[in-house]
């Protein structure tokens, strides 16, 4: 499991928008946010100022209602409230954020740290702030007051490193998506270049383990194809359990969004207003490059690189780290980093340095984020994409006027389709060079289909409209390098199956339980077990099993001894087929299907049945009592224990094609498999004359064991039985349990 599914933090997020495609950082002072200066009277007045003008309603299921005179007050109020729900996931994927876990978590961190500084310079960062536009450094300034004051109202809570919270802080972390391009950059290699030594890749950074996929679906569904002639958008993140907020934000200044925000940012991250909503999935385009350098050492000693017919020289900075002690102190680690025009060097390979592009705008990013929460239409919403600030998201649109579409990432850097960017190019050649950004029309897009329904499960978007789809031949081959998955006929299947979508049908469709890739797969395991030889041992052991999957309809369910079986054979099955996957190029679904040999797939079934029989006394065991959600604690990291109370989850992985995600796991000394990620925060919005929505948030809004809304979503959750949404005042009357001032 991904450092990402652990903590809440992002996996392809690019570095909240802040990475520098030539920028290698230069560290903060070592411990500098560690102790906390003296308030000044104008910070401690503007605070009690905020609080005076923000009310939180907390309604019957524990979510926020923040309601503030300004924006920069509903700033306030929403960070205040996400501090009370869980202050510390807050504050970790700062840490994370800032390049500063090693001072909390010690050496083990160190090497994540020097990833993230390479491409985030707090000094550059704290000077955008200061030429940031008046209206953006309000809500800045807010997002960090209502944090302190969050601290200064609580003084029983003690942060672990970050005591005081600065307004130039949010630039380091402007977009909430569940994955960092900065984690394409390996950091065993990472250590080896920079300590000097030989460290190898791990299985995971080899593509050699199987991973609980991560990203989201999206649906938008138009007027034509809905019952009474409203468009529904389905918004169903992929993620680690618990990594964001559930909340409701309105202000004076006509801010009023409802939705999930990423644990410590100011904007709903995906969501919707009274007239637009949004979700977002992780796309497979390819805008991250690794570039090649020739290094050429002079006779002074000085470093260049070969671009041309010139030699450049190698940008070098040192960046100092502070890291936590055994002893809880701290220690100072300095390093010399190295950039060309291409970005930081990240690497050594076949005697090259790689040096590492991604995208350099943590300003537009956080305008982007906030300004779309704002927009009443389609043409809006296309107005503020032209920010060209997201890197790492498709879009899935739909708004009151009944306009849906499908858009990929903006920030899409123009570069020469001869050239395979998804392998590293030759830095040295001035051909490979990125050469501005693609416009927002030359993208692969789906606007108001004609089919009537887009939608994206991370998969390539040449299916993204049914027959309405981008066709990949109009388009360069980087704009996609994910390709097909299990779940994208799925999508197509249940969106195809209607016309007359009510927000209801919508719910049940992404809770569809047909499995696409065992629906592929089985045949192929049948068809090996009937050409073992008549009579052998072999067929006879495994002839029960095979019958059970060749009746089986292909539908998970929580009582069904199929779907178990299935599962542990693809789980045995992969091991056997990854390392030859990876080196042909297809994907391990494809490989699976295509390519598994008969016998690879009866040694998978026989190593399943005894791995069933082994842990539950019986190979045929219902999904449920295997399949389990359980939170015993507000860790960020739990512990697992069959001992202890749990619910079953009927749907599975996203690996196998389920619609609704529920990645699980066996964890040391249990037998069954608990659920760290997947369907997280899950929405259903109509765009009526009125909006009206239905959500479930995993296991509930608060952090805290001791309240009522810690688990009080689980079952519903586990049942994808979506809650009413009170997004009108007269909707919340009757359903608030608590309203009070920040402070009081």
């Amino acid at each position: 499991m991904s450092h990402a599914q652990h903590t809440g933090v992002s996996r392809r997020r690019v570095l909240g928008g802040a990475v520098g495609v030539a920028a290698v950082a230069t560290g903060l002072p070592a411990g500098a946010a560690i102790a906390a200066p003296r308030q000044s009277p104008p910070d401690a007045a503007r605070r009690h100022e905020h609080a005076a003008r923000v009310t939180i309603s907390r309604d019957d299921w524990g979510v926020p209602h923040v309601v503030g005179e300004s924006d920069a007050d509903a700033v306030f109020g929403m960070m205040y409230a996400q501090a009370e729900d869980d202050f510390h996931r807050i504050e970790r994927n700062y840490l994370v954020a800032l390049g500063r876990l090693a001072e909390a978590e010690g050496d083990s961190a160190i090497w994540q740290d020097l990833r993230q500084r390479l491409f985030l310079d707090p000094e550059s960062l704290k000077k955008t702030y200061a030429t940031t536009p008046a209206w953006l450094r309000a809500l800045m300034r807010a997002w960090a007051d209502g944090l302190n004051y969050y601290l200064e109202t609580h003084p029983e809570v003690r942060p672990s490193v970050i005591e005081r919270f600065e307004p130039w802080m949010p630039l380091s972390f402007s977009e909430g998506s569940i994955g960092g391009d900065i984690e394409s950059v390996p950091l065993s290699q990472l250590e080896a270049f920079y300590d000097k030594r030989t460290v190898p890749m791990t299985d995971e950074e080899r593509g050699l383990l199987l991973r609980e996929p991560t990203g989201s679906n999206g649906m938008a569904i138009a007027p034509s194809r809905t019952r009474d002639g409203h468009a529904l958008l389905l918004i169903n993140p992929h993620t680690s359990f618990f990594f964001r907020s559930e909340q409701h934000v309105t202000s004076g200044e006509g801010l009023d969004v409802y939705g999930a925000a990423t644990w410590g940012q100011f904007f709903i991250y995906q969501g919707f207003n009274a007239n637009t909503g949004w979700m977002h999935t992780t796309s497979g385009v390819d805008n991250v490059d690794e570039f090649a350098e020739t290094i050429v050492t002079g006779a002074d000693g000085g470093r260049r690189y070969r671009y041309g017919d010139e030699l450049r020289p190698v940008t070098t900075k040192k960046i100092t780290l502070s890291c936590r002690t055994a002893d809880g102190g701290q220690q100072e680690r300095t390093f010399t980093t190295f950039a060309t025009h291409h970005g930081p060097i990240v690497r050594e390979a076949d005697g090259k340095w790689i040096a590492c592009a991604l995208m350099n705008k943590p300003l537009d990013a956080l305008k982007q984020s906030y300004l779309r929460t704002k927009t009443r239409d389609y043409a809006g919403y296309l107005r503020v994409a032209g920010l060209k600030a997201n890197s790492s998201n498709n879009t899935l649109f739909a708004d009151s006027k009944g306009e849906i579409a499908f858009l990929m990432p903006q920030f899409m850097p123009v570069r020469d389709d001869s050239v395979d960017y998804r392998r590293t190019v030759d830095g040295s050649d001035p051909k490979t060079d990125w050469r501005g950004l693609h416009s927002l029309e030359s993208m692969p897009q789906a606007v108001n289909p004609r089919n009537g329904w887009a939608f994206n499960t991370n998969n390539w978007p040449w299916t993204a409209a049914g027959p309405d789809s981008p066709d990949a031949d109009d388009y360069p081959r980087y704009f996609d390098r994910f390709g097909e998955n299990p779940r994208g006929p799925q999508a197509v299947r249940v969106l195809s199956a209607r016309d007359d979508f009510t927000p209801k049908r919508l719910i049940a469709a992404a809770f569809d339980p047909y499995l696409t890739a065992f629906a592929r797969l089985v045949p192929k395991l049948v068809t090996a077990w009937e050409q073992l030889p008549a009579g052998s041992a072999r067929k006879k052991r495994l002839a029960a099993p095979t019958a059970l999957l060749r009746r089986w309809d292909h539908r998970w369910a929580e009582r069904s001894t199929a779907t178990s079986l299935a599962v542990f054979w693809g789980e045995e099955l992969v091991p056997l087929i990854i390392e030859a996957a990876m080196e042909s190029g297809m994907s391990v679904y494809d490989y699976m299907a295509e390519r598994a040999t008969a016998e690879q797939r009866l040694k998978a079934l026989e190593s399943a049945v005894e791995r069933l029989k082994q842990d539950f006394g019986d190979w045929r065991v219902p999904w449920g009592d295997i399949n389990r959600y359980q939170r015993n604690d507000g860790s960020i990291v739990q512990e697992f224990s069959d001992d202890k109370p749990s619910i079953p989850v009927p749907f599975t992985s996203a690996l196998w094609g389920s619609l609704a995600s529920f990645g699980a796991m066996r964890y040391p000394g249990t037998k069954r498999m608990y659920g760290t990620s997947g369907n997280s925060f899950v929405a259903v919005v109509e765009f009526g004359p009125r909006v009206r929505a239905w959500a479930v948030t995993a296991g509930g809004g608060s952090g805290h064991p001791e309240s009522p809304h810690f688990d009080d979503q689980a079952e519903r959750y586990a049942q994808g039985d979506l809650r009413p949404v009170y997004f009108y005042p007269e909707d919340l009357e009757g359903h608030v349990e608590r309203r009070y001032r920040p402070g009081k």
